[in-house]
């Protein structure tokens, strides 16, 4: 099993903290995301760890990670810093966004599925959204699932809570079987159209995700129950540790 971390951002509305430094290396409660990040992977028996830098890409200096450079990072997203990382898409892969804290138990219960895609939703989100913003509407994006937690739509603007039966945190795991196919996939996708109103280069994850659900690729949701934290904005600094 190896990990991918996604940390070329910018990390813009965590300023004046990220003027130099990406978000990744944000101190929470006294230690660096990517900190967190590594101690829980470590726990799981992942020691193989890419990190895709970009932003302040020196900064990162974390011990036993091998790193990748995503030289367009002021103008592309998330998708794309994966596919710098194109290389090292061989085997079982867990994928990171760069800006999440989650516990032992979040990442356990995504390597416990045997399903090809599988990302992990928090059914709890309500709590944590409470702590972050007074409209639960405002960064909230859809999340439907069939009858057999499979993912039919994500990452779309959620206009009723009823629309949103987990969230979506940035956690993927992809067996060896499908990466091949997903490599091909992109390759193939059209890169002058738009993609949820974005360029392909600054395609969001979940509209990549998306194409593949609408194109027959099948991802199961992984329900979890709380366990972790998204720091995107300087009062997400307030937030517990171990989320809610």
């Amino acid at each position: 099993m190896k990990a991918i971390i996604l940390a070329a951002g910018e990390g813009k509305r965590l300023r004046p903290i990220t003027e130099d430094r990406p978000k990744c290396m944000v101190l929470f409660h006294g230690k660096s995301i990517i900190d967190y990040q590594l101690e829980t992977l470590h726990s799981c028996g992942i020691q193989d760890i890419i990190v895709v830098r970009g932003y302040c890409a020196e900064a990162i200096k974390s011990e036993g990670v091998r790193f990748v450079f995503n030289p367009l990072y002021a103008n592309s997203n998330m998708v794309y810093s994966l596919f710098c990382a194109e290389q090292e898409l061989t085997g079982d892969l867990i994928i990171s966004y760069g800006d999440i804290v989650y516990n032992t138990a979040v990442l356990k219960s995504l390597l416990d599925c045997n399903s090809d895609i599988a990302i992990t939703i928090d059914t709890k989100w309500r709590e944590l959204w409470e702590l972050r913003m007074e409209d639960l509407l405002t960064d909230a994006e859809t999340l439907i699932l069939d009858s057999n937690e499979n993912i039919l739509e994500l990452g779309k603007k959620a206009k009723k809570i009823g629309d949103i039966q987990g969230q979506y945190m940035g956690l993927i795991k992809i067996s060896s079987k499908i990466i091949r196919k997903i490599i091909t996939f992109y390759h193939k996708m059209d890169h002058s159209r738009l993609y949820d109103g974005n360029d392909f280069n600054n395609i969001y994850m979940t509209s990549f995700l998306q194409n593949l659900i609408d194109n027959g690729f099948s991802i199961k949701a992984v329900p979890i129950a709380g366990g972790w934290v998204e720091i995107d904005s300087i009062t997400d600094l307030d937030l517990p540790v171990g989320g809610i």
